[in-house]
């Protein structure tokens, strides 16, 4: 197979949805039946995203394969249904930390290693890699950071050796910002040429500009562009702003940025892309004929790329009962027993999102407690349902200091505890229980319900666990463990008996949910919010 290779770098300023406009391009080729798949090349040192502070980069995704990635990659998969692995994320600190041990081991012979070639043939290998898999019609690679940062140059690099080698079969798309000038009433193209005017001293003509606006551009912008930027008027591209991101990919049919690759590839062009479903799926949104209100209590809450898969879950769920799901954002650091009944009454159900650490503990406990008591639908996930554990073991089971040992290491009842195999991991990154793990589910739960079948399989990110010896105590009380990691008998998901609905799992089902399959359990908490609104009206 000969595989095509498209680029998208950014220009101007960050943050303007390169990963979308990458998702969304791959997601028409996708409906023109071809084979697509999503890399992102982060320009930061650190090895992966798996220790950054959430403030500095948001939410850290996990992939299948435990591989701890950028959140453009979340992106990715729910926008194509195509799943991603290790190979699609590489930072510049794994580009140099092969190198360096390739060095180490002798595998250059005396050669002095530069930049170039070095490191630029590493990262076109690690480009390269899914293309030679021969899968794919399409390898779509995403630059991370902005065209002229310092730290972007040998990405940049690479892809002039790329362009010069692959010749047709290499396409760059750059997204740039034209700005609105409310005094002089007008677009401005300036900084946009300067953006590509930096691209050409590194040597990379940009095929296709992709303009992220607030307001249309017409023809004269358009051919103002083309003029300035040594492409064809048909290569400028508006991104204008849209309600919801689901928009954009037919924003992008509509505008032909599909053709235009696929042009520039020389690659055949038949009819329409089919987006007969993901239409279908964006009228459900912009249509719903009930609403819930459902809090989401974590400690990241003024960053809400701090759990963007869990708020895009939200969005599939809804769209797919029809439902608008409105999420309250509860800093969990906010509630506090005198505070709860003022946080949390109204609600129609309550989410505990996951973390590390202990701020915001106890009042993510208290949410639980209230949640429990109040026959509000309840969600925790991974943090989540160890803290809904400890709430039952210090006011249901009467072990008032009962805590996980990762934030009190002295309690006296470590119902949460690490797990075995983390007792002796001393370094922090990679090293947590990470990707795809089966489970098994007991029928007749409210868990099997849900997913209507016993064994599953979920991505996890954690390093501490349920602790087995107080299970029998538990069950006993009312807390169920309804899912189970037979192989290493771990609990993975709990419910009580007798609550309307709720469930703590130690997985992330935020991470497979995907437009084209809603996770069944947001499906079936936003349905439980539905059922809890309507008997509250």
């Amino acid at each position: 197979m000969n595989t095509k290779y498209i680029f998208v770098t950014g220009g101007v300023t960050s943050s303007l949805g390169k990963g979308i406009i990458s998702a969304s391009l791959a997601k028409l080729l996708k409906a023109r039946g071809y084979s697509v798949t999503i890399q992102k090349l982060d320009p930061y040192i650190n090895i992966d995203p798996g220790t950054l502070n959430p403030y500095e980069h948001g939410e850290c995704y996990v992939t299948e394969d435990g591989a701890e990635t950028d959140l453009d990659l979340g992106h990715y998969e729910r926008f194509t249904n195509v799943r991603t692995s290790q190979a699609n994320n590489i930072t510049t600190g794994r580009i140099y930390q092969s190198v360096i041990d390739k060095e180490r081991r002798g595998d250059y012979l005396g050669e002095t290693v530069q930049v170039i070639p070095h490191i630029t043939d590493e990262i076109k290998h690690r480009i390269k890699i899914l293309g030679n898999k021969g899968d794919y019609d399409f390898v779509i690679t995403e630059i991370g950071g902005t065209v002229g940062d310092i730290e972007s140059l040998p990405y940049i690099e690479a892809v002039r050796q790329m362009r010069w080698e692959k010749g047709n079969n290499c396409v760059v798309i750059h997204l740039t910002y034209i700005p609105y000038l409310a005094a002089a009433g007008e677009l401005k193209t300036k900084p946009t040429q300067h953006s590509v005017k930096m691209m050409l001293e590194q040597g990379v003509q940009p095929d296709i500009i992709v303009c992220r606006t607030e307001r249309p551009l017409n023809e004269s912008i358009r051919h103002k562009i083309a003029l300035f930027c040594n492409v064809e008027p048909s290569d400028v591209i508006e991104s204008i702003d849209a309600k919801t991101i689901y928009e954009v990919p037919v924003l992008m049919r509509d505008e032909k940025l599909d053709i235009q690759v696929l042009t520039k590839t020389q690659m055949p062009i038949e009819g329409e892309p089919d987006l007969e479903k993901w239409e279908e799926f964006l009228y459900k949104l912009k249509n719903p004929n009930s609403e819930v209100t459902i809090g989401l209590v974590g400690k990241y809450v003024e960053l809400k790329d701090a759990y963007k898969s869990i708020i895009e879950s939200f969005i599939h769920a809804g769209a797919s009962l029809q439902c608008k799901v409105n999420l309250k954002m509860i800093h969990s650091e906010s509630i506090n027993d005198e505070t709860a009944q003022e946080k949390l009454s109204g609600l129609n159900g309550i989410l505990v999102a996951p973390g590390f650490g202990e701020r915001g503990i106890e009042g993510k406990i208290t949410a639980i407690k209230y949640a429990r008591e109040n026959n509000i639908p309840f969600l925790g996930i991974c943090l989540g349902m160890q803290c809904a554990v400890v709430e039952f073991a210090r006011n249901v089971l009467g072990y008032a200091d009962a805590h996980s040992t990762e934030m009190n290491p002295n309690t006296t009842h470590p119902v949460i505890d690490i797990m075995k195999d983390q007792k002796t991991v001393c370094t922090k990154g990679g090293t947590m229980r990470l990707g795809a793990y089966p489970c098994k589910i007991k029928e007749g739960s409210k868990a099997y319900g849900i997913y209507k079948m016993i064994d599953i399989s979920e991505r996890h990110r954690h390093r501490f666990e349920f602790n087995n010896k107080y299970l029998e105590a538990y069950q006993a009380a009312g807390m169920m463990a309804v899912g189970i990691n037979t192989k290493d008998n771990l609990v993975e998901m709990v419910e009580l008996k007798d609550h309307p609905w709720f469930i703590g799992v130690q997985f992330h089902p935020e991470y497979s949910s995907t437009v084209a399959n809603p996770h069944p359990l947001f499906i079936g908490f936003v349905d439980a919010a539905r059922k809890n609104s309507s008997e509250v009206k």
